[in-house]
């Protein structure tokens, strides 16, 4: 990015001379796979506390925008910017201790292990905690999403509703600022989704930032407050989400979804 210095390589972020106020920022973010572009000189800023969701068909990189801003996925060119700090040449795990945590679309615990015991691995390296606090912390993240009886539970014993809540709760256990959903509702039928979507809900009410990628329209739009059309490399629409669902364009390229959702 044009006036940033290179990141440090010691492990900490290089900090952005920017008036933005932004909590996450992606500035001209590029990134191509061969002929595939998932990103075109990509803008992006999202305020502290705010409730964002990334719309767009298969195939239209919505899960590679996570992947950059985590540190999974490398861009070809420009910068993410992280509470003032250009992390770009950070790990995911020096991020996720800075504050970006995400939970996967398809929740993967281990599943020998007791819920419990992933959420003090989660706590513990997520979040660099001492064996003592991972411990009391873990037992308040699972009492929060609802899954303190299956403490003892062997993890892949759990219904989907539950494995979603525990990868939601493995996500938490990092005490993030920003929280990238990565179509969490996939699968669930209304009533559980209505579970989830409560319980994204009093996390964002705890002041976390949401950004949110998903399908299931229903559950997005009792969320967020802002939504974004990812197509081809760029953001065709953003604004009030029931606005953004409407638009023509928007309507075009999904051709199917209800507008009037």
């Amino acid at each position: 990015m044009a006036g940033t210095s290179p990141a440090k390589t010691n492990g900490e972020p290089n900090t952005v001379n920017d008036p933005m106020t932004a909590v996450l920022a992606l500035r001209q973010i590029s990134k191509s796979y061969g002929a595939i572009r998932i990103a075109t000189d990509l803008d992006l800023e999202v305020e502290q506390g705010a409730a964002v969701g990334i719309l767009g068909p298969n195939g239209a990189g919505k899960t590679t925008i996570l992947g950059l801003i985590t540190g999974t996925v490398k861009p070809d060119k420009g910068s993410v910017v992280f509470q003032g700090h250009d992390v770009n040449r950070l790990p995911p795990e020096a991020r996720c201790r800075l504050g970006i945590s995400r939970a996967f679309q398809v929740p993967q615990p281990f599943g020998d292990m007791t819920v419990f015991e992933n959420l003090v691995v989660a706590t513990s390296f997520g979040g660099s905690a001492p064996m003592g606090q991972a411990q009391r912390g873990s037992l308040e993240v699972l009492a929060r999403c609802g899954l303190a009886d299956l403490a003892n539970a062997p993890a892949g014993s759990l219904t989907l509703l539950n494995r979603k809540r525990l990868e939601l709760a493995r996500a938490l256990a990092s005490n993030p600022k920003v929280l990238l959903l990565d179509e969490i509702a996939g699968g669930l039928n209304q009533h559980e989704c209505e579970d989830l979507i409560a319980l994204i809900k009093d996390v964002h009410a705890s002041g976390v930032t949401i950004v949110w990628i998903e399908h299931v329209l229903h559950a997005l739009l009792k969320v967020v407050s802002r939504a974004l059309v990812l197509y081809q490399g760029k953001f065709i629409a953003d604004g009030d989400p029931h606005s953004v669902i409407k638009d023509p364009k928007v309507a075009e390229i999904y051709m199917g979804i209800d507008a009037d959702v």
